[in-house]
Order: structure tokens, then sequence, then C-alpha cells
């Protein structure tokens, strides 16, 4: 489940823009490690687990029951009285057809279920990546885990990943600021493609 939370966050895209302060110094961030990192991010893969991870397990026995279902026609049925042949043959496929649409659905309700989750974690996220980046005069910030944005090499003297948790940890109280801003944090927008080659 966490792979997929994972998987789900590159979508968002997220990069950071940057201020004039300090015109070359440059950080990068694994927008995926830092939201998965955070306490809230845990708490959101467990939460997802709980919902979604039983009724992996009752997809997993379906299928089980099917195959043996299709065993047993390709095995015994030309042994079978025609009609017991073609009865199974029509529950194996109402079984498959039934299994695949309940599986499309459980597939759709979690990627409706991760999108809630990553954009409200997503915008908190990058309040506390334009304040650590403002607070620290970075002029550019990278996200690295987002393919759209081709770095082929950065230093790991650069990377901020760890302390973008820290601090989102330490700022966030049960799901939220701890402080109020005046200003609300920005929309997530993808970040700006970098000239080279995409990974």
């Amino acid at each position: 489940m966490r792979s997929r939370l994972i998987s789900t966050v590159v979508l968002l895209g997220i990069g950071v823009g940057a201020y004039a302060q300090a015109p070359n110094k440059v950080g990068v961030i694994s927008i995926q490690g830092a939201i998965v990192g955070t306490k809230d991010g845990q708490k959101a893969s467990q939460e997802l687990d709980a919902k979604f991870v039983p009724k992996n397990k009752e997809f997993q026995n379906r299928q089980s029951e099917l195959t043996q279902l299709q065993d047993q026609l390709s095995k015994g049925g030309s042994v079978m009285a025609e009609d017991k042949r073609n009865q199974l043959a029509r529950d194996v496929d109402e079984k498959k057809k039934r299994l695949e649409r309940d599986m499309q659905d459980a597939e759709e309700d979690l990627r409706t279920e991760q999108q809630k989750v990553l954009s409200n974690l997503g915008q908190r996220m990058m309040a506390v990546i334009e304040k650590y980046a403002k607070d620290n005069n970075f002029s550019l910030i990278l996200d690295v885990s987002n393919q759209n944005t081709p770095v082929l090499y950065a230093s790991s003297g650069i990377d901020i990943t760890q302390d973008i948790v820290s601090l989102y940890d330490k700022n966030t109280v049960n799901g939220g600021p701890a402080s109020t801003s005046s200003s609300a944090p920005k929309p997530i927008t993808p970040a700006a493609k970098v000239p080279g080659t995409p990974r």
C-alpha cells in the first residue's frame, strides 16, 4: 500500500520556484520520501491499508476459488455431462466478470482516496517547503522524485528531504498547522521542466 501511495505522489509534480535572496543556492527534495516520511503520511498510509488490505485479501480468495473452478472445468470437463459442463462454464465466466468489475471499482476507490490524502498533505507540504526556502535563502528547490524534473546528479549535501520532514512534523499538530499563517498556501503546480534528457 505504501508503494501505491508513493507512486501516486509522483503525479503531484510539486516544485518550488525560488527566491532571489541568494542567487545560486539550490536544493533537491524527494517529495515521495518527504510525504511518506511525515507522521501524517505514515498515518494516512496505515489508514489506507486498514481500509483496502481486507478487500485485497477478499479478491485473492475469490481468485483462488475461480482458479479451482477453471481447473475443474479444464481437467474434468470432458467427462462431465454436457449440461453440467455448460453450467460450470457459465459459473466460471460470471465469477470472472464479477471479480474483474469489483477489482476495477476497488482500484478506482483507492485512487480517489489517495488523491484526497495527497492533495491535503501536498498543500501543507508546499507551505513548509516555501517557508524553508525563504528562511534558508534557496533560489531553487527541485523535486527529484518527479520524472518531469530530470536531475541526473545531485550531491547529498543539498538534499533537504529530511529537513522538510522534520520541519513539517514540528509545525503540524493533529493533521493541521501548529500556528495560523496570514497567507494561504499556494496551490500545487507542476515543477518547471528542466532542460535535459528525461529519466
